[in-house]
């Protein structure tokens, strides 16, 4: 694994962040140091699949990036004639990808294609599975996004949504920030490399309220959608059809 070290040297300017091969070949690294829970939220997604997946089905993961998702979907996934499909739109994600899956899961019918997740069709889903994306997202299309994905799942099937959010408290929110900071530089992050970042993703990484998601969830049709996880800033939700 590459350790992250993108913004460990002074910047005359800092620009917006893009998943391009530089992150590519520190990303394990760089979202294990900065985004707290992630790897519990990658173990569990899996658990939850298996509840809702279904046989002959299609299992999606929007915002694949190298795949750590379909791979836990894949290992706990009990259901029989499951067709998992990544979607991600750089590139050198979805180049590693590939590669990951074809050698973690050789013998499963398996493909990743290089898109953008709201050009995706949605069919015949038992579970989708949306980590960490749906903020890279302009926020008028999300709801659009949403109601696809609904339109597209079988009765009983479910999507799973990981967001980093926002709160409407200002005293909360800066102190979940604080804490936030407090993860980094304990897996060893500058304060000059968590300032960089912070600046360089600002204006691209755009989050809500947990209670906007559940919002917007139910407006696309859902009829429970429930938050499942939480922390500090980082959450995930799961909502099913009818």
């Amino acid at each position: 694994m590459s350790r992250d070290s993108l913004y460990s040297q002074p910047r005359k300017q800092v620009v917006d962040f893009v998943f391009d091969d530089a992150v590519v070949d520190v990303f394990p690294d760089m979202i294990r140091r900065s985004v707290p829970g992630y790897e519990t939220i990658i173990s569990l997604l899996g658990i939850l699949g298996n509840q809702y997946a279904q046989a002959n089905s299609t299992v999606y993961d929007l915002g694949c990036s190298l795949g750590a998702s379909t791979l836990s979907l894949y290992q706990q996934i009990k259901a029989e004639n499951i067709q998992f499909v990544g979607i991600d739109n750089a590139p050198a994600m979805v180049e590693q990808c590939q590669a990951n899956l074809q050698k973690h899961m050789p013998d499963s019918q398996h493909q990743v294609i290089c898109q953008d997740i709201q050009d995706t069709e949605i069919t015949n889903a038992s579970v989708v599975v949306i980590n960490f994306t749906l903020q890279f997202l302009p926020v008028e299309t999300r709801n659009s996004l949403l109601k696809r994905i609904y339109d597209g799942l079988l009765s009983g099937g479910c999507v799973i949504l990981s967001e980093k959010i926002q709160f409407n408290s200002e005293q909360k929110q800066s102190a979940i920030t604080d804490w936030h900071h407090a993860f980094k530089r304990a897996n060893h992050y500058s304060d000059m490399e968590i300032s960089q970042k912070r600046t360089s993703i600002e204006n691209v990484l755009i989050p809500e309220t947990a209670e906007t998601h559940i919002q917007r969830l139910q407006n696309s049709g859902f009829n429970t959608a429930e938050q499942w996880f939480q922390c500090f800033s980082f959450s995930s939700f799961i909502a099913v059809k009818a």
